[in-house]
């Protein structure tokens, strides 16, 4: 008979979508100092009952993964808030990362999951500047300042200190999944989960990498109800950075639109 005055019960919604990092001037990608105080925010609402994440990223800057990831964890903690993350497209490399810091993990059946591991990329270009005719002068103070420089042949000992930075890099993404996942993962399915490799939603799920298969509109229904009130917290772009945005300079935003592709279609998008 008290049915009347059930209060709906609230979740905070956090969207993140985008390259990790900086991905040119004003763009929307996802970066720590642009998402700190929309993360505080959503975890602040006493009356929450959980914080959800939809996460839409291939992945970018590990360092701004990392911290990203802290500050949820560090919010759930301080608040003691549940944190349920909802992979989109793809949530990999530095996406799956951020996605661990949910304390359960849902995704579609066709969601690109995982890419546990660290990549560099670059062009060589020496003997194409020779084929020109022109002459590379670089000038350091310091003998490893021009390390892979794609003008120059490549050294021995320049790739052996980026692989050892790379090893390191990764371990600390292994780390993170293993506290994360800890006994949920499926290591003796015979795949190998660290090496770089991505799966579908359906195939990480089976691996342990997520939790479930659904939406956010969905799963959130059916954990706290048909009526459950979600509030959305995400960053607004204001009048003066559309503008601003709107005049940058055409090969500015050539060369990033081609950067933030080139990351998507690693996962086919």
């Amino acid at each position: 008979m008290f049915s009347f005055f059930k209060k709906k019960k609230i979740v905070s919604h956090i969207r993140l979508t985008g390259v990790i990092g900086n991905v040119g001037k004003f763009k929307q990608g996802i970066e720590y100092s642009s998402q700190e105080d929309i993360i505080k925010k959503a975890f602040s609402v006493k009356k929450a009952q959980a914080v959800a994440i939809t996460i839409n990223s291939p992945g970018g800057s590990p360092v701004q993964s990392h911290l990203i990831y802290k500050l949820i964890r560090e919010q759930a903690k301080k608040n003691k808030k549940k944190v349920i993350v909802f992979a989109e497209d793809v949530a990999a490399s530095g996406g799956y990362l951020i996605a661990c810091s949910g304390d359960e993990i849902y995704a579609n059946a066709s969601s690109i999951i995982g890419s546990i591991g660290v990549i560099y990329s670059s062009f060589g270009f020496k003997d194409l500047i020779q084929k020109i005719g022109v002459e590379r002068r670089v000038y350091t103070a310091g003998k490893n300042k021009s390390t892979l420089d794609p003008f120059l042949d490549e050294k021995k000992e320049d790739i052996e200190r980026l692989k050892s930075i790379q090893l390191e890099l990764h371990q600390e993404f292994i780390n993170v999944v293993e506290e994360s996942r800890n006994k949920k993962l499926k290591k003796d399915m015979g795949v190998e989960l660290f090496s770089g490799e991505f799966w579908s939603g359906k195939k990480s799920k089976e691996l342990g990498l997520i939790d479930g298969l659904g939406n956010a509109e969905q799963i959130l229904r059916e954990k706290f109800g048909e009526d459950v009130e979600v509030k959305v917290f995400e960053k607004s772009k204001g009048w003066l950075a559309k503008k601003l945005s709107s005049s940058e300079d055409h090969a500015d935003k050539l060369i990033s639109v081609i950067e933030e592709r080139s990351i998507w279609q690693r996962y086919g998008f």
